[in-house]
């Protein structure tokens, strides 16, 4: 009997907690009507009243734009126009001048030029300002009306006026506008190092990388002394295609972790067998514009002791965006996780911090000029356990390594500082003193060193 009388009164609270929770429900929902309504009455005094006719597409594109820019910088939604960008950028083929831009405060602001383009090839470094295209002012116009005036028939000219910070005037750059043919990866030999430049993660870059660490091996005749993997203005890409040239490093382990809103939605992903660098030295090159893709590179070898990272301070974005289709021409790219290193790091904010910091001694500029990064950015995602050390590891002493100027370094042949630390580095790392120090066996000494 007092069994039946706990049951019935456990029903009767469970019976009774239903009207309180989906009042609860309901008031939500009769809120989120309102604001609809609300919206709805702006959407209808704007069309009837407002000084200009504006079609309705415009303002509902409008009123989506404004939605996905209140969460974060990464979100946004993709009409026909940019989808069909964003599907020729990530296959490797796109027109135009060879730049990826941004709109801040109304400005157009160069995040980086791609390698080998016409950007690139004049000289326009990221954090620069575009004010003027051809004469014509394009401050407080839209993104997209800027990179359409941009984009041209190849062959044709068209004159920017920039705006660099450090400099007291803007200053003119003509470009040939021309067919953008996205080599995503390209490689070279100096001193005996095979220097791998990756500089997009397009659905090519995986199994490029694996071809140009064969090309290399081809060249030489035999194993190179290591290898420099450089990722410098490397904007990011595809997650796949980052997870795809880690594991061409690694041997085993964890590459990335990517976790969503809730506790239990993480997904891994690991490295298979087979070391495509045959676990010799590797320093990879990051810098300010490094981003994204190029981050879990970095981390990924980092973490793993694979690697020696150089360079700056690498951009900081750590979140995925999921493509999500609407139609057949419109898409929402939307923030949907965020990506930890192995170690569990986020790069959110902070980015990669290098193991040895190697300023771009050849650029005359490389003081004075601003770095753009994540944290820079409008409503980033914060980085909730970001811990700073730098004060406490900085001395404050000048580095007598980086003391040369750029004319200094010029009359010595040396136009990539960076570069060349590199190359001298891993030099360094395959002497045979350096070999034997560390305790050469059944495999390469430097990848013990390095793993």
């Amino acid at each position: 009997m007092a069994k039946t009388l706990l049951r019935t009164a456990g029903l009767i609270a469970a019976v009774a907690l239903v009207p309180a929770v989906s009042a609860s429900l309901a008031q939500s929902d009769v809120q989120t009507y309102r604001e609809l309504d609300q919206f709805m009455s702006v959407f209808e005094r704007v069309r009837g009243e407002y000084v200009d006719k504006v079609d309705d597409k415009t303002l509902i594109k409008g009123a989506i734009d404004g939605m996905l820019a209140s969460l974060d910088p990464h979100s946004s939604y993709l009409d026909a126009r940019d989808f069909d960008n964003l599907k020729t950028q990530t296959d490797g083929n796109y027109g135009g001048l060879g730049l990826t831009v941004q709109l801040e405060d109304g400005a157009v602001k160069i995040v980086s030029p791609t390698e080998d383009t016409p950007a690139y090839r004049a000289g326009l470094k990221a954090g620069d300002f575009i004010t003027h295209l051809d004469g014509n002012l394009i401050y407080g116009g839209s993104l997209d009306e800027s990179v359409d005036k941009m984009r041209g028939r190849p062959g044709t000219q068209i004159r920017l006026t920039v705006v660099r910070p450090g400099r007291d005037k803007p200053f003119d750059v003509t470009l040939t506008r021309e067919i953008i043919q996205l080599r995503p990866v390209k490689w070279e030999i100096k001193d005996r190092v095979g220097i791998v430049n990756i500089n997009a993660f397009n659905r090519q870059t995986g199994d490029a990388v694996r071809s140009a660490l064969v090309s290399i091996d081809k060249a030489l005749g035999g194993k190179p002394l290591g290898y420099i993997v450089d990722l410098r203005a490397n904007p990011g890409g595809l997650l796949d295609q980052a997870i795809d040239v880690s594991d061409s490093f690694l041997e085993r382990g964890e590459v990335v972790s990517q976790r969503g809103r809730e506790k239990a939605d993480i997904e891994r992903y690991y490295a298979k067998p087979g070391d495509f660098a045959h676990g010799l030295p590797i320093v990879v090159l990051v810098d300010a514009g490094s981003a994204s893709a190029a981050e879990i590179v970095a981390g990924a070898l980092q973490d793993h002791h694979r690697a020696l990272v150089m360079g700056e301070r690498s951009f900081g974005k750590g979140s995925v965006q999921t493509l999500l289709p609407l139609t057949e021409q419109t898409a929402l790219r939307l923030t949907t996780a965020r990506y930890y290193t192995p170690s569990g790091r986020s790069v959110q904010e902070g980015g990669i911090e290098p193991d040895i910091a190697v300023p771009q001694l050849s650029d005359p500029d490389y003081k004075s000029r601003p770095r753009l990064r994540e944290a820079d950015l409008r409503r980033h995602l914060i980085n909730e356990v970001k811990v700073d050390d730098r004060v406490l590891e900085d001395d404050g002493k000048p580095d007598p390594r980086f003391a040369a100027t750029a004319d200094t370094l010029k009359k010595q042949g040396i136009e990539d500082f960076q570069l060349d630390y590199a190359v001298k580095t891993i030099s360094r790392l395959s002497t045979p003193a350096v070999l034997a120090a560390l305790g050469n066996t059944a495999r390469p000494a430097a990848q013990k060193r390095l793993r």
